[in-house]
């Protein structure tokens, strides 16, 4: 417990830390948000200009964070380390997109070919090393693992669709001040909750305590280092998480379910980027198919936006949702715990 505390303190003091510096150091380079054109919302036209790629300083202080805690005691992984390698190489792929759209002052970044590659490399070789070294099996899960075996191929399909699906929807979710920052804390949070409670029951969970306890080292530290980052991100924002954060963070996500065996429960917890993604889901299938669009505006939050929502009440309505659902994934994984006979010594 008291590594986790370390993770966590130190992401946070960096994150408040670092933050403002890149906010400085983006804004002397010019990089600057640019405004989808059509969005035809003049509270966003005022955004133009602000200091993306705000996700570097999430890594960096999540980093320090677990760098920290290894330096209190915590024991370097196989499992932490491909949890690692996951969340930073997520993160290169979003800084390349960041990183064209400012050099070449365009709303596009990489294409979507070398999207998908960067995100299928990525995807492939956090299947391969975290079947043979980080303890990853090719079994379904939503709290517990439930008896489907993928074959090898399947499964990479099956990884691939689940880091790009919960980066792009974070990636989409990240359309106001500070909502899918506020969201991914929450979730972070539940699963620094649920990689703890499995190191507390070990046998229950057929785990090895020591790379749990490095997972829940990791969550926690990418928790407090989005929460720093939201300081600074929240209404008025002074910088985006851009690419690079949104990216970063649905990889995360997503190699933490798959590490803790709650690769279902994922879409419970996070909820609100399932809404999200529905969303413009429904939008397009709906304009192609009857000529018609079902939302004013897709993602649902510019929906309400367009609506005439002021931008900070989808906000705080947004986040109640996230932190619903966030509770309904907690209380899904203990209320299995029990029921199961967990706890009963």
């Amino acid at each position: 417990m008291r590594q986790i505390l370390v993770a966590a303190v130190v992401s946070l003091l960096l994150s408040l830390i670092v933050t403002p510096l890149v906010i400085r150091y983006f804004r002397k380079r010019g990089f600057g948000q640019m405004i989808r054109e059509g969005e035809n919302m003049p509270a966003h036209e005022a955004k133009q200009g602000t200091p993306t790629m705000g996700g570097t300083a999430i890594v960096l202080a999540a980093l320090g964070g677990w760098l920290a805690a290894r330096l209190a005691g915590v024991d370097v992984t196989a499992k932490g380390l491909v949890v690692l390698f996951t969340f930073v190489g997520m993160g290169i792929v979003g800084f390349v997109d960041d990183f064209i759209k400012l050099r070449m002052q365009r709303n596009l970044g990489l294409s979507k070919t070398s999207k998908f590659v960067g995100q299928a490399l990525v995807a492939g070789l956090f299947a391969y090393l975290g079947t043979q070294f980080g303890g990853i099996t090719r079994e379904l899960s939503f709290v517990r693992e439930i008896g489907i075996v993928l074959p090898a191929v399947v499964f990479l399909v099956w990884v691939f669709l689940l880091l790009s699906g919960t980066s792009n929807a974070v990636n989409l979710t990240d359309g106001l001040d500070g909502l899918a920052a506020g969201a991914s804390t929450m979730i972070f949070g539940a699963y620094t909750f649920i990689a703890f409670w499995q190191v507390r029951h070990p046998t229950d969970y057929a785990i090895d305590p020591s790379s749990g306890i490095d997972v829940a080292v990791i969550a926690a530290a990418a928790m407090a280092a989005t929460a720093g980052f939201l300081w600074f991100n929240a209404p008025p924002a002074q910088i985006f998480m851009g690419d690079t954060g949104s990216l970063a963070i649905g990889g995360l996500l997503a190699a933490l379910a798959m590490t803790t065996k709650t690769e279902f429960l994922l879409a419970v917890l996070g909820g609100i980027f399932v809404i999200e993604t529905l969303s413009v889901m429904a939008q397009v299938f709906s304009y192609r198919l009857l000529g018609r669009r079902v939302l004013r505006m897709a993602p649902l939050h510019h929906h309400f936006e367009v609506g005439g929502w002021d931008e900070i009440t989808v906000l705080v309505r947004f986040w109640l949702i996230a932190g619903l659902s966030v509770a309904l994934g907690l209380g899904l994984f203990y209320a299995e715990f029990l029921a199961r006979g967990g706890g009963g010594g």
